[in-house]
């Protein structure tokens, strides 16, 4: 549903695309717009999708090519859909497989997190599972090293191996990895906080250790070819 009016700049691509690829376009009363957003900023247009899907756990793992080994993140009880929509799109141009979240006590795939998200969460594999420290064991099972991002953590993040099959464990902003959480990962990783704030914004404290991976995995892959040449 586009709003009624002149359609100019990125309004009139979108109807014209919409139009050549044979999708339904229908121009409607702004206000009917707001009814379905809502209370979102629509920006003049809104889309109906099909709901986005859970997969499993092994629907991630089965989908890595050959070659690559598994980079995972997994949400302990991230509630602000926000917050799950931007790692939503961290993930995706960081290159991550799959993220993991419980079914309590954590956002859902809603439309904010899709508008959060930027439209990452159509590229992204979401597993929901019951019970997460389950779910951890389970991945460490099929060798993938958990690393838990926590305030008291060990050491700091940039001075941790983060290489090989990975799960990263991010935890809410209030209260951090949960008990049973922290207990399962292998290491404990922090990040320095020398303000007088003692905490990040969850999506921020991810897409900080997301990218200290890819930085890690990439300077491994330029080191191998440099001593096989």
């Amino acid at each position: 549903m586009i709003a009624e009016g002149v359609l100019t700049g990125p309004l009139q691509e979108i109807f014209t695309t919409a139009r050549d690829r044979k999708i339904s376009v229908q121009k409607v009363d702004r206000r009917r717009l707001e009814k379905f957003a809502s209370g979102i900023a629509h920006q003049g247009i809104v889309a109906f999708i099909a709901a986005k899907e859970y997969v499993d756990i092994d629907d991630i793992l089965a989908g890595i090519n050959s070659g690559e080994e598994p980079f995972l993140i997994i949400l302990d009880e991230i509630s602000d859909p926000h917050n799950l929509g931007a790692i939503l799109r961290t993930a995706d141009a960081a290159g991550v497989h799959g993220v993991v979240i419980p079914r309590r006590r954590s956002a859902p795939l809603t439309p904010t997190v899709a508008k959060s998200s930027a439209g990452a969460i159509e590229y992204v594999k979401v597993a929901r599972v019951t019970n997460l420290p389950q779910a951890i064991e389970q991945l460490k099972k099929k060798g993938l090293w958990i690393v838990g991002a926590e305030a008291d953590g060990k050491d700091l993040y940039w001075e941790t191996s983060l290489g090989g099959p990975l799960g990263l464990v991010i935890g809410s902003e209030g209260k951090g990895l949960g008990r049973l959480v922290k207990e399962r990962c292998d290491s404990l990783v922090r990040l320095p906080m020398l303000g007088r704030v003692n905490s990040l914004n969850a999506s921020v404290a991810a897409a900080l250790l997301v990218y200290e991976v890819l930085r890690q995995r990439r300077k491994a892959f330029v080191d191998e070819g440099v001593s096989r040449s």
